[in-house]
């Protein structure tokens, strides 16, 4: 009877349950390469429980990386690796899914280990792109505006990456418009000063977003989901706000997108966030209702009874866990005994069930 460990029917795919492994960046790729810790660390979070494995942030193109240790989606080869990740995840019951970014002004910066600065030209980094020329903050780079044309190919890159995400065996894919990259550079008035067809108005701004979400749409299987994570708020007067999301929101489903995946921030280094337990939720509750589109809930949610309440009242379809998952790969199997759900474990731990 519980709502958390239900399934989910999106298009023609079925999450086994409710819980979502929230795409994380691991730093940790050669080239845009995934490796064997790619393997592991979505594998196991497969192994335990969860409905949905999304992996993590991957550059549609090599300037479009948060850091040089980013994975891609920009060449062949890439998709290649990926495929292995994608089967396992697949062969234990998880539904696989990869979030598709272009960081813009934010790229070209150090790993969070090592200070998570910008890196220089000159020791591996790149100048990065953006809506406007404007920096991230004191001691970033001034980014490059993007020329019509730049804009068209990024559309481009895009496409291309959800058509190797098919082919890699993804059955589900995530564009990135939130946390102040690309995508979201251009949707925030913060960010976006141009004075063209892209800039200015509203519907001017969601102009870049809702071209990929076409030419995504259009290049992935029909009968796969399609998500957007977007960053409900700025946390800034003046900013991205829910106003503006819910308006988004629609259009987003009105050209093809399934679930609305609700986060918030990132777009300016100073905005005060009101950090607490589901402090996020709201922004999926009122986005689902006002927009009428199925959303997803992040952000401190660690309980599983918390869990269970923000589905169960119809807040958000999905709930999509990152540190909590870093903490316990097995948090849905252990959630599952919580909250009184009989679940099949992977039969090589059959003995520890008891």
């Amino acid at each position: 009877m519980s709502a958390l460990f239900a399934p989910l029917q999106l298009r023609e795919v079925t999450l086994r349950n409710r819980i979502a492994v929230s795409p994380m960046c691991q730093y940790s790729a050669q080239g845009g390469v995934p490796s064997e810790w790619h393997l592991v660390h979505l594998g196991s979070r497969a192994v335990g429980g969860a409905g949905l494995v999304i992996a993590e942030a991957s550059a549609v193109a090599p300037e479009g990386r948060i850091s040089p240790g980013d994975t891609g989606l920009w060449t062949d080869e890439q998709a290649e690796a990926w495929a292995r990740v994608a089967h396992f995840v697949a062969e234990q019951g998880a539904v696989p899914g990869i979030q598709l970014a272009h960081a813009g002004r934010k790229a070209s910066t150090d790993t969070p280990w090592s200070g998570g600065r910008p890196v220089a030209q000159g020791a591996g980094g790149w100048r990065p792109v953006a809506p406007s020329p404007l920096a991230f903050a004191d001691g970033y780079p001034l980014p490059r505006e993007l020329a019509a044309d730049e804009i068209e190919a990024v559309v481009g890159a895009f496409r291309d990456a959800a058509r190797r995400a098919e082919h890699a065996g993804f059955q589900l894919v995530e564009i990135h418009m939130a946390h102040g990259y690309l995508l979201h550079q251009f949707l925030s008035p913060l960010t976006n000063r141009r004075s063209d067809a892209y800039g200015g108005s509203l519907e001017n701004r969601m102009r870049l977003p809702l071209e990929v979400t076409r030419a995504v749409r259009d290049a992935f299987p029909v009968e796969r989901p399609v998500f957007a994570r977007i960053s409900a708020t700025d946390w800034v007067e003046g900013g991205w706000d829910l106003e503006q999301s819910v308006a988004l929101a629609r259009e987003l489903g009105e050209n093809g997108v399934d679930l609305v995946d609700c986060s918030s921030g990132g777009a300016v280094p100073d905005a005060k966030v009101p950090l607490g337990p589901g402090y996020q939720v709201p922004f999926a509750a009122a986005i689902r209702e006002r927009a009428g589109i199925a959303t997803g809930a992040v952000g401190l949610i660690t309980e599983p009874a918390q869990a269970e309440a923000i589905v169960a009242a119809g807040q958000a379809d999905i709930v999509l866990f990152a540190r909590e998952m870093l903490r316990d790969p097995y948090w849905p199997l252990h959630a599952a005994r919580t909250l009184g759900v009989e679940l099949s474990w992977p039969v090589q731990y059959l003995r520890a069930r008891r």
